[in-house]
């Protein structure tokens, strides 16, 4: 998955919006001002830091030699993601998808209510 199709995910999803809260390279998606996804635009090789539950992100650095623990980030609850490598657009479409949806469940109730009403 390039860039491109990586944002449009992203930006598809409900609430999400683009920021660059850090500096002007390092991309992050927020849903209701909560980082779920970041990114570098300057590195050589396109990977993305997402959010995982904890046991399952062990599970997946295990299984997967293109995931490992995030980079700058808890490496309890992030891993760092190759998203040029070998992993599926499918798995790819997942980890994003698990990601948001366990920052979604830690949002406030009105905000999961207004999420859902978008």
């Amino acid at each position: 998955m390039n860039i491109e199709t990586f944002r449009d995910y992203c930006l598809a999803k409900k609430g999400v919006e683009e920021t660059f809260p850090f500096d002007e390279v390092t991309l992050v998606f927020k849903v209701m001002n909560k980082m779920f996804a970041l990114t570098s635009l300057k590195k050589e090789h396109f990977e993305v830091n997402l959010k995982c539950d904890p046991e399952r992100a062990v599970e997946l650095r295990e299984e997967y030699s293109e995931i490992r623990a995030g980079f700058h980030m808890n490496k309890k609850h992030w891993n760092t993601v190759e998203f040029e490598g070998s992993l599926s657009t499918e798995l790819l479409c997942e980890l994003v998808d698990h990601s948001y949806e366990l920052v979604v469940k830690k949002l406030k109730k009105a905000d999961r209510e207004f999420l859902n009403n978008l």
